[in-house]
């Protein structure tokens, strides 16, 4: 087996069974079913809830997913919105601190070359100097 193959291979003690659950107007929420190999559900492990929506930007659509920290379903549908916000606002830090790095980048010439992208000190001129 090669690495990337076994980098790839499924855990037999970490399955899920996934349900989408939606509004069909704001978002989704999946709970994630800890379940043993052979399919029974895996009662020493807890359920997980994962929120998902979407915010429309003038860039097009941007993807939200999120962790809900909730112990039922009725819990994550509570927690939904507040956790959406939180992400959106995360992900505008990091989206803003994406552009901050991309704007105060500094673009260092290929060594031997002009700045202007000439030649530089490779000659080429007819003029020499003593």
């Amino acid at each position: 087996m090669t690495e990337t193959t076994a980098e790839m291979a499924m855990s037999p003690n970490e399955l899920y069974r996934e349900e989408v659950i939606t509004d069909r107007r704001v978002g989704t929420v999946r709970r994630l079913i800890p379940i043993t190999a052979d399919g029974a559900e895996d009662a020493s492990r807890p359920v997980q809830y994962i929120g998902s929506a979407q915010v429309l930007t003038p860039g097009g659509a941007l993807p939200l997913s999120f962790e809900l920290q909730a112990d039922s379903l009725e819990q994550a549908v509570e927690q939904f919105a507040g956790a959406a916000e939180q992400a959106l606002q995360s992900t505008v830090e990091e989206l803003k601190e994406m552009q901050r790095q991309a704007a105060s980048s500094i673009v260092v010439p290929k060594s031997g070359a002009d700045p202007s992208g000439g030649l530089g000190g490779l000659g080429g001129g007819g003029i020499q100097m003593p």
